[in-house]
């Protein structure tokens, strides 16, 4: 057959109706599935899962409950239940050694990574869930044009997305603080800044500033844009997008950790070195050269999307563990049924109530996510530390 007969050309008015189609579709799923935030809300918690956030024994959790002074959850059915507010109280009571203290500074810590689909955004959104289920107030700034993090909290970016929603005004020049921007979101203790396709003018918005104001450094509009927030939250955690655009730039520079996600495949790994030389270039040329320099309290290196089964993964580990050393966090995101049902239903594995999956195979999922936050909030406890210890040598 010839392959010419098989084209069919597509002209933009073509292309033009598929979107409106996909477009379409998408707010008939949303309907179903999320409508708008008020479907969409944080699983209840039992009181062995409380227990477990707050690390106590069960027993600890019925005891405390006799005092009065926590919220008392409700019935539902035979069994008391806690909505996720009502546990964030028992967390930070049971927890406070854990939490900023006082004077502190919010972590700011960015997912990055040069490739789609090393499953970053899942990464980033379940970490601002998991912080938050150990007490701590979580900041998630969304600067994906693709606004998958933003869908992923029930709010759709082609139809609910405004600029002042989004940083496009902070690196526009029209704000100088990113306040502007936050809104709450239905998991309680986590804030989110929108992102949506208008924030590709971004990359076009800073270098035109800079090229007005040579003295201007378009990769610290963002570090400066969170200097509230940094007292405001304990976490600020940003997702970007795949590629070391102007806005990444600019999530790298604001960070005091890295997130990277990284599957153990050939291409993956590949991809990584680029993204590290490509970056570590340009602070030469941006920083360096201006006599100024960049340093991260942390770079984790996630071994995520991980197939136990698959020979290759096997060796490409090696490779990653060879590389990057101690970065490589001592855990591996399995692929399994669930993320991939979370993902189908717009949330992550914090979203699925326990027995909505096989439970051998959900526990596998949660757990690892589950010690990612727990290795993550170490990390983010030793740089309180180090700023606590900067403050009382000052």
């Amino acid at each position: 057959m010839d392959i010419k007969q098989t084209i069919r050309r597509q002209s933009l008015a073509d292309i033009e109706t598929q979107a409106a189609r996909v477009a379409a579709m998408m707010g008939h799923i949303r309907a179903a599935m999320l409508s708008p935030t008020a479907s969409k809300s944080a699983p209840a918690l039992s009181a062995l899962q409380l227990a477990q956030l707050c690390q106590v024994d069960k027993s600890k959790v019925a005891y405390r409950q006799t005092r009065g002074d926590l919220p008392a959850g409700s019935m539902n059915g035979n069994r008391r239940e806690w909505t996720m507010a009502e546990a964030q109280e028992w967390v930070r009571a049971f927890r406070a050694d854990h939490l900023k203290p006082s004077g502190g500074a919010a972590v700011t810590i960015t997912a990055a990574n040069f490739k789609g689909g090393v499953a970053k955004t899942t990464s980033a959104v379940t970490l601002a869930q998991g912080l938050s289920m150990r007490g701590h107030k979580v900041l998630l700034v969304d600067l994906d044009p693709q606004g998958s993090a933003t869908t992923l909290f029930g709010v759709l970016p082609d139809a609910e997305v405004d600029a002042e929603h989004t940083a496009m005004l902070l690196f526009g020049g029209e704000h100088d603080d990113l306040g502007y921007a936050i809104r709450s979101t239905y998991w309680p203790g986590i804030d989110l800044v929108c992102a949506a396709p208008l924030l590709f003018g971004a990359e076009f918005a800073l270098p035109a500033r800079q090229t007005k104001d040579p003295g201007f450094e378009f990769w610290r509009v963002l570090d400066r844009g969170l200097d509230q927030a940094r007292a405001d939250y304990d976490v600020i955690i940003i997702d970007t997008p795949p590629a070391l655009s102007y806005v990444t730039i600019n999530a790298l520079m604001a960070a005091d950790g890295v997130l990277m996600p990284l599957p153990p495949s050939a291409l993956d790994f590949a991809s990584s070195a680029q993204f590290w030389d490509l970056f570590s270039d340009l602070c030469n040329q941006l920083v360096r050269a201006r006599g100024q320099d960049k340093s991260f309290e942390f770079i984790d290196v996630l071994l995520s999307r991980v197939e136990s089964s698959d020979a290759a993964s096997t060796v490409v580990r090696q490779w990653v563990i060879e590389a990057y050393g101690d970065k490589v966090l001592p855990i591996e995101i399995p692929k399994t049924a669930v993320t991939a049902t979370a993902s189908a239903e717009f949330g992550t594995v914090y979203d699925l109530p326990r027995g909505a999956m096989n439970a051998k195979t959900f526990s596998r999922a949660r757990d690892a996510y589950d010690r990612m936050c727990e290795l993550v909030e170490q990390q983010i406890q030793a740089v309180w530390a180090s700023q606590q210890t900067g403050m009382d040598g000052a």
